[in-house]
Parts: structure tokens; C-alpha cells; sequence
């Protein structure tokens, strides 16, 4: 599933990419990659099992995931004073801070300041936001140029391409399709690739470096994300493992981050829990190689101009749910799609959304809004996990990712979706109360069931009962139930 990044639509929320397929249809496309499969088992066990190594050598790794979810709980409860004074303290420091509600003001706002620096090109730190949002895109339709500078991202930018996880954005590709596309595609956007380029990891990792070189040497502006910021000192901070993104933090004259409004932390102290927990859950290290914090502006120090858009995009909207709202916690450490057995082998793309996995089934339909079109493919989310608990057990934060989801599940069917399976549950229901009813039906399942069933096992269901069928043999039933069998054997004793 490669091609184009779909632009999202104008004055939306954007996160879901337009166009794309509901789940159980791009799931069962990504199924028949056997190319795909392979890519990703490979790639998440490497991570899982460093992830397991790394937080095995804390033995109050599960106190400090407590201490996370109780940060992070706190300041969700009072995110708006937080907001406020990482405003203030960013304003005083010589920074401008910026509030976009949605993609479309964000984009806006990122334009806007970038033409007035008069340049057409800006080179990027890897940023969740401003995936979200499609700003990329809504700059070239600027004409202004974004060069991606993670190693990742070049990759998923040189293929015209979609990022499949969160962390390894490129996770769907080998090193063979890596090096052909960098022989066919840099030269298009800058320096081409070596002659003779070779799949060995450190020679595409020279061939990036000298690609990008470049641009950091010639770039004027810069665009991030941000990991975190601390409301009490007007600190951001970006954490990275190739230097890429301290290139363009201090090197270009201006820096514009965007941020989504739940990375705000209280105060300097609470970064301690997450610099321990996050790097040993995303790269199953014990910190990250490159952790790069900028408070405001400095005089003859790094960018001269700095921006913050504090972005919400839905995040206020996921705020007022008091279940949903944990969502908003994660610290996109992609821990959980690691662990995750459908993510393993749909891959990132089936989920239609820049936020794939665990994380995206419950965070995008909120981002999005399951009410807004329950037959969208955000609407289906809910239901594509095995409710297994992986997730839980893997969420440094701990976020009750199964939970959330059966409350997702509840609000898409209270909404109108998936009204098949609703009316199948009424029905249920009616049988179910009614013992007359419920022996019926019973008599009738064992007549039918038995007619369609082949050595013992019904091998297909008639009409809308296959979707079960199609993916689950079903036994057949017995002859006797067992209430018919208790009315015998109980009168037969008396």
C-alpha cells in the first residue's frame, strides 16, 4: 500500500488519511503481503525484545510507569492552567506562541510565518503533529518545499510514500528496496546517491548523511514537533538518535515547532519519569543518543526567531471524555504496536490513519470523531484488536488501551455503526429473556446446524452469519441439548 500521501480535507481535523479504506478491507489487502509480513515480524521483534531487556534492568520500571500515568493524569485534569503558563514563560523568553484548533489553522499559521521569511524551502525534525495535520502537503501547495531530515522519513518521502509506525515511520521496507529507491529518487531532490550504492545499513546511512548535509548547511527555517514542554520554564524538547534533529534546532535562523496541546509538563522535575521510560520503551535504550532542549531564544545561539503553534485538533473534544481522555497520555513511544499481533501483520498503513497500531484505534476515532460518519474508515478502529492486553502490559504510561477501546466500540454502535451487529445483539437479547423463545431457537440451531455440517464441523454459515464463518470454523451442534438432556435424566430420577 504505497503511493501518494492523500492531502486531508481542507478545514478539517485531518489524521485520517482521505480516501482510505475501512480496516477489514485494508487489513485483508496487507494480509496478502507476504513481503510486508516479513518486514514487520523482523523489525518488531528486534524492538520488542530490546524494549524486554532494557526495562528488565529497572527494578521499579512498573513504579515509574505508575508516577507517568499519575503525571500525566494531573495535568490533563488542569491542562488549561499548564497551557497558560507555558504561553507565558515561552513569551518571556522570547518566543511567540500561536493556538491553532485545527489542521487547517495550524497549516495556516506554519505558512504564513515561513513566507515571511521569504524562503521557499524548510527542512523538518520527524513530527507526529505535523503528519496529523498535513503540512507537507499544505506547503508545497505553497509552493514551499519541506525536506524530511529523519533517516525514516527521507525514506517514506523519497517513495512518495506513508509512514507504517510510529518510530521506524519505514518499518514496511528492507534494505534492498531502501538502497533502489535512493538510487533512483535523491538525485530528484538534492545530491544523488553514491554510484554503486550498496544495501549494507552503513552505506545508505552514508548516502543519507551526505544527502542531507545540504540542507542543514543552506536551510534558513526549520519545522519540529516536540516530545515534551515544561509549562514552568517555557522549555521544549526533542529527543532523537541520529543528530538530524539537532541540526535543524540549532543551525537555521528560524525554528517553528508544532506541538499538540498534551505534551505540556508541569515543571522541569516531571521530565525525569519520561527520559527513563521512553527511550527504553521505543528503542530499548537506556536515553536517547541526542536530547535537545531550547528555552526561548538566545542572542547569537541557535535560531534567532522561535514559534510554538499549540495545536488541538480535537485533543479539547477527547478531554471532555472522561474514559477517552487517557488516550491523550501517550508519549508515542509505539511500545504497544510492537507487542500488537494484528498490527504485526497488517502493518501501519490498514489503520488509514498517522497514528497506526494500539495507540491509533483509540486515538484517532477521538481525534476524528466516531459520531461525525460511523461508516468512515476512523469508525472501524475500534474493532480491530483481539482485546489480548498486550498493549496494557507494554503502555509505559498505562494506558488501558483494551478499555478504551470497548468504550469506543459502544460509542461507534450507539452512533449507528456497525447496525447489523447491534441488531444482532437486540435479537440476542429477546431470545435470550424469553425461555420459550431461547428452547426454539435452541431446537432450530441443532437442526440446522446439523444439516449444513461436515465431519462434525460447520464449515460456512448461511446469509450475514458468514463474516463469522468466513474467518472460524464453527462445531456443529449436538444432537441433545443440555436442557433437554437435565429434563430427562432429572425426571428419570424421581
Amino acid at each position: 500500500m504505497t503511493g501518494k500521501v492523500p492531502a486531508t480535507t481542507p478545514g478539517d481535523r485531518g489524521v485520517v488519511w482521505l480516501g482510505s479504506p475501512s480496516f477489514p478491507d485494508a487489513a485483508r489487502e496487507a494480509l496478502g503481503d507476504t513481503r510486508l509480513r516479513a518486514n514487520l515480524k523482523r523489525a518488531t521483534t528486534v524492538i520488542r525484545d530490546k524494549r524486554l531487556a532494557a526495562a528488565s534492568e529497572l527494578d521499579d520500571w512498573e513504579e515509574l510507569r505508575a508516577a507517568a500515568d499519575a503525571v500525566k493524569t494531573r495535568t490533563l485534569r488542569h491542562l488549561d492552567h499548564h497551557l497558560l503558563r507555558l504561553e507565558e514563560t515561552v513569551t518571556a523568553a522570547g518566543g511567540t506562541v500561536h493556538w491553532a484548533a485545527d489542521a487547517a489553522e495550524a497549516n495556516r499559521i506554519v505558512t504564513e510565518l515561513v513566507r515571511a521569511t521569504g524562503e521557499r524551502e524548510v527542512v523538518k525534525v520527524k513530527s507526529m503533529a505535523t503528519q496529523e495535520i498535513g503540512l507537507n502537503e499544505h506547503l508545497a501547495e505553497a509552493g514551499i518545499t519541506a525536506y524530511e531530515t529523519d533517516l525514516a522519513e527521507l525514506i517514506v518521502q523519497l517513495g512518495d510514500d506513508r509512514p507504517s509506525h510510529i518510530l521506524v515511520p519505514a518499518i514496511h521496507r528492507n534494505r534492498g528496496e531502501i538502497r533502489d529507491l535512493f538510487a533512483a529518487e535523491m538525485g530528484t531532490w538534492g545530491r544523488p546517491a553514491p554510484d554503486g550504492l550498496s544495501d549494507d545499513p552503513k552505506a545508505l546511512a552514508e548516502a543519507a548523511r551526505l544527502h542531507l548535509r545540504e540542507k542543514f548547511l543552506t536551510a534558513k527555517v526549520a519545522v519540529s514537533g516536540a516530545n515534551f514542554a515544561v509549562a514552568d520554564t517555557g522549555t521544549v524538547m526533542v529527543v532523537e538518535s541520529e543528530g538530524n534533529g539537532r541540526m535543524c534546532l540549532t543551525l537555521p535562523q528560524t525554528l517553528i515547532t508544532v506541538m499538540g496541546i498534551e505534551k505540556v509538563l508541569p515543571t522541569w522535575a516531571d521530565l525525569e519519569v519520561f527520559l527513563q521510560l521512553l527511550p527504553r520503551s521505543s528503542t530499548g535504550e537506556r536515553m536517547n543518543p541526542y536530547t535537545s532542549a531550547w528555552t526561548g531564544v538566545t542572542d547569537g545561539d541557535g535560531p534567532q526567531d522561535f514559534h510554538l503553534v499549540l495545536l488541538d485538533n480535537g485533543r479539547t473534544d477527547t478531554l471532555a471524555d472522561t474514559v477517552g481522555r487517557q488516550a491523550l497520555a501517550c508519549i508515542r513511544c509505539s511500545a504497544c504496536l510492537n507487542v500488537c499481533p494484528v498490527y504485526e501483520r497488517t502493518g501501519g498503513h490498514a489503520y488509514g490513519s498517522v497514528y497506526p497500531g494500539p495507540i491509533g484505534a483509540v486515538l484517532t476515532p477521538q481525534l476524528v470523531g466516531v459520531g461525525s460518519d460511523t461508516r468512515s474508515s476512523a469508525a472501524t478502529l475500534p474493532f480491530a484488536s483481539t482485546l489480548c492486553g498486550a498493549c496494557y502490559d507494554a503502555c509505559p504510561v498505562k494506558i488501558d488501551i483494551p478499555k478504551l477501546l470497548v468504550h469506543l466500540r459502544a460509542e461507534v454502535v450507539e452512533a449507528g455503526g456497525r447496525s447489523a451487529e447491534s441488531l444482532a445483539m437486540k435479537a440476542a437479547a429477546t431470545v435470550l429473556d424469553s425461555p420459550a423463545l431461547f428452547t426454539a431457537a435452541q431446537k432450530a440451531a441443532s437442526l440446522g446446524g446439523r444439516a449444513l455440517a461436515r465431519g462434525g464441523r460447520i464449515g460456512r454459515l448461511p446469509g450475514p452469519l458468514r463474516g463469522w464463518s468466513d474467518s472460524r470454523d464453527t462445531p456443529a451442534p449436538p444432537a441433545e441439548s443440555f436442557r433437554t438432556w437435565w429434563r430427562k435424566n432429572r425426571e428419570s430420577d424421581r
